[in-house]
């Protein structure tokens, strides 16, 4: 009878499921400290944005300008004197944003991660690159729980109550008739 080798393969498979457990606690402990972080270096610069809604965003999303990756949001704060959501973004400094340039949360298709779209606008001004710049044009993220049930219960356009009424003559935006004659009815 060989008594030694069970324990021997049992004390080897422990040594290997430390090790695994080590490194993997090694990751996650790199992904907590260091996620969403972007200081703002020598190339680059932090803008900050007020939305009235910002679900989906988190510290470390995503700032695009059509598309593209232009950088990450840095910090979320809340401002409970105009209940609105700050978020705190940090941009490489070759974008130069006009004063104009409108930001907005958009999502990745239904069911992707949210992210901030900066959309630039026209003005001749920029925004400053010294730390102070504030994106003054926002627009929240929409819920779409919320647009999926206005929708089911009639109330995602058009009028639902009148849908089956008849109208009158008097009351139809296009009365009976033509309203461009051809040449040679007039």
């Amino acid at each position: 009878m060989r008594r030694g080798l069970p324990m021997r393969e049992s004390m080897f498979e422990s040594l290997v499921g430390a090790a695994v457990i080590a490194v993997a606690g090694v990751f996650l402990w790199f992904a907590i400290d260091r996620g969403g972080e972007a200081s703002a270096g020598p190339d680059r610069y932090e803008l900050t944005a007020r939305f009235n809604n910002i679900s989906g965003i988190d510290r470390g999303a995503d700032v695009r300008i059509a598309g593209v990756k232009a950088g990450v949001v840095k910090a979320i704060d809340g401002d409970p004197k105009r209940f609105e959501a700050v978020l705190t973004m940090s941009l490489d400094k070759k974008w130069a944003l006009p004063d104009d340039t409108d930001a907005r949360i958009s999502t990745d298709g239904l069911l992707g991660g949210a992210y901030v779209a900066l959309e630039p606008g026209g003005s001749f001004d920029n925004l400053p690159q010294d730390g102070t710049g504030e994106v003054k044009y926002t627009r929240g993220s929409v819920d779409l729980l919320t647009l999926f049930a206005s929708f089911a219960s009639g109330g995602g356009g058009g009028d639902a109550g009148s849908a089956g009424a008849s109208s009158s003559a008097s009351d139809d935006a296009y009365p009976a008739g033509d309203p461009y004659p051809a040449d040679g009815d007039q």
